[in-house]
């Protein structure tokens, strides 16, 4: 391992903060950078990831310290990369782990969990959580404008964070999103653009403006950063389950960070001690019109090839996901599978989950539910085991996915003779 930092154009300097993140590090030559807004190794082209002293962390982290701290994702905070006290998402985390015992009788199994960030503060979606660390990082590296390019989710929280903390904001969206998600955009009063053509076509446009403007693209130039705050929600999965990891975890697909971000989670808790082991298989669940990375996993093929979205799960329809092939390792490493899913059923799940648990999931929670579903009936996820289901988003967001699909009320006169004639059949 190359272990010296490269700092790209200009000289080393002494960096003095009080942070157990040492630097950035290429994912594939493993040379180090400075914490800087960088995202890119400039000799390989690899992408970059953070680097922490966990001998270091190893001495101050530990389940009891953790569980003296605020019930959000700051409470992992050492292996979160912000070098000073957060600014931004004080309040986000510490979602519910629900029991599913309703779903699990009506699929067959012992034991399984909803990780239920259809909750999260403040914009309902587990967005809140990476946006909350990459904000508090832009903040640090002194920007005042902060952009992203989105399937909606993150533009909520960018366009809600973002103004909590008093900064500019130039959110960047296909044009076909979801009404819901543009509203809950707008209401924070952004610089809201709609570019004609689906996410892979707006990821490419802010790539350009990212090169041009010296903004914070919270998944662009701040990527690293921002990704790390994914690691939170499987740091919580594992102390909600009393500190053991569960041995299956099903993860939605979009860019494959967050089931990448979970896997590293686990393997950091082992390091430092918070578990002593784990034995989790990783899945991944996409839907049928945009299912670059559950297909290559079925066809044992490490080439993600990009594909053009069409789906109703628009929060996962990235066709050619950056971090695709290390999702697709993460799976394979753990000896997990991955599920892909129709439109019929992403509804399907989305009613089921709301039937029997009152959570209402957005459609990538649909083809979370489906897919476990899937997994379970062909016998590759077994039925004796933990289990654990991610819900990344709120269904109140995606309402258009079953509106035609829910009936309607039945109406009534103001008297108890309607009520029993219409009603109870009387």
């Amino acid at each position: 391992m190359i272990s010296e930092i490269h700092r790209p154009h200009q000289p080393i300097t002494e960096e003095k903060e009080l942070s157990y993140a040492k630097a950035l590090k290429c994912r594939e030559c493993h040379r180090h950078y400075p914490k800087e807004a960088l995202y890119v190794c400039e000799f390989c082209f690899g992408q970059l990831e953070v680097d922490y002293d966990y001998d270091a962390i190893k001495q101050v982290l530990t389940r009891e310290e953790i569980q003296k701290r605020g019930r959000n994702i700051w409470r992992y905070r050492e292996l979160l990369p912000v070098d000073n006290a957060p600014t931004v998402g004080l309040n986000a985390g510490f979602t519910p782990l629900v029991r599913a015992n309703n779903l699990a009788k009506e699929l067959g199994v012992k034991e399984l969990y909803v990780k239920d960030d259809s909750v999260c503060h403040p914009t309902l979606s587990f967005k809140d959580r990476v946006v909350s660390v990459a904000l508090s990082k832009a903040v640090e590296l002194g920007f005042d404008t902060v952009s992203c390019a989105s399937t909606g989710n993150l533009a909520n929280s960018v366009s809600a964070n973002g103004a909590a903390a008093g900064l500019q904001r130039y959110i960047f969206i296909p044009h076909d999103l979801e009404s819901g998600k543009v509203l809950a955009s707008l209401i924070y009063a952004p610089n809201l653009v709609a570019v004609n053509g689906n996410y892979d076509d707006v990821n490419r446009l802010c790539s350009e403006i990212a090169n041009k403007y010296k903004w914070a693209f919270v998944n662009i130039n701040i990527r690293p950063y921002y990704a790390e705050g994914s690691k939170s929600y499987g740091f919580e999965i594992i102390e909600q389950l009393g500190w053991k990891a569960p041995q299956h975890v099903v993860v939605p697909v979009a860019s494959g960070s967050l089931l990448t971000k979970i896997w590293k989670a686990m393997h950091e808790f082992k390091k430092i001690g918070i578990i002593d082991d784990f034995d989790t298989k990783m899945y991944a669940a996409q839907p049928e019109g945009c299912s670059p990375v559950s297909t290559a996993i079925i066809n044992d093929t490490e080439v993600i090839k990009p594909v053009k979205p069409k789906t109703i799960a628009k929060s996962l329809a990235i066709g050619n996901p950056a971090d695709g092939f290390y999702a697709y390792e993460a799976v394979k490493a753990s000896g997990g599978g991955a599920a892909i899913v129709t439109d019929e059923e992403v509804i399907e799940g989305i009613k089921l989950l709301a039937r029997t648990e009152g959570i209402f999931a957005e459609t990538a929670g649909g083809v979370t539910v489906a897919s476990a579903k899937k997994l379970i009936e062909q016998g590759v996820i077994p039925r004796d085991e933990s289990i654990v289901i991610c819900i990344t988003g709120n269904g109140l967001k995606t309402q258009e996915a079953v509106a035609d699909r829910v009936g309607a009320p039945t109406h009534i006169q103001p008297n108890i003779q309607s009520f029993e004639e219409l009603v109870l059949g009387k």
